[in-house]
């Protein structure tokens, strides 16, 4: 028989363990704006109040907001509910979830990449074109404002009229490409 002593050795120690394994895996769940710093990428690149997120050993990531929510920048920035991605170092690839507005229109951001922290530039990819904004309107996690229903109806009309229109033009350059081709295979 082991000795009352021993047994209360070993469950103080077994105790201890446990203590010490959730605290490890607590600071390993830090922040999803932390893992973004973590990441050379500033913490404004998701609105205030996002609590719950996963993030893979690869760096794909997912965020849920409680609610679907635009923030105001130099342009605006619509968030869907769930966002999602995959996160490398100064760059954001794979992106769902985040659209951009410009000239009334909105395009969805396909990634966000800085090239040097230094430069003090950030780009967002929305596909044809890649927007360049200063890193300093990013520094902090905006304040995001809930969008109506309506709202959201008429974000997704646009959404849908700006990516039609981002495929017609590339199908319309890529006609181009095939006319040219075609021409020099001619001569």
């Amino acid at each position: 028989m082991v000795p009352l002593p021993s047994v209360r050795f070993l469950m103080l120690s077994y105790l201890l363990l446990i203590c010490v394994l959730r605290q490890a895996f607590a600071s390993d769940k830090s922040s999803i704006y932390e893992i973004l710093h973590e990441h050379a990428l500033p913490k404004g690149l998701l609105p205030k109040g996002v609590k719950e997120f996963d993030i893979d050993s690869e760096g794909r990531f997912w965020v849920h907001l409680d609610q679907a929510c635009s923030a105001k920048f130099e342009s605006e920035l619509h968030y869907d509910r769930n966002v999602s991605g995959t996160l490398s170092y100064g760059q954001i690839g794979a992106l769902t979830g985040i659209s951009a507005q410009d000239l009334f229109l909105w395009f969805p951001v396909k990634g966000i990449r800085v090239d040097i922290p230094s430069s003090g530039l950030i780009y967002f990819d929305v596909g044809v074109v890649k927007k360049q904004f200063s890193l300093s309107l990013f520094e902090t996690p905006p304040d995001c404002m809930a969008v109506r229903s309506e709202e959201a109806h008429d974000f997704h009309d646009d959404k849908f009229m700006a990516e039609a229109l981002l495929k017609s033009q590339s199908g319309g350059l890529q006609y181009k490409t095939d006319q040219e081709n075609f021409a020099r295979d001619v001569v």
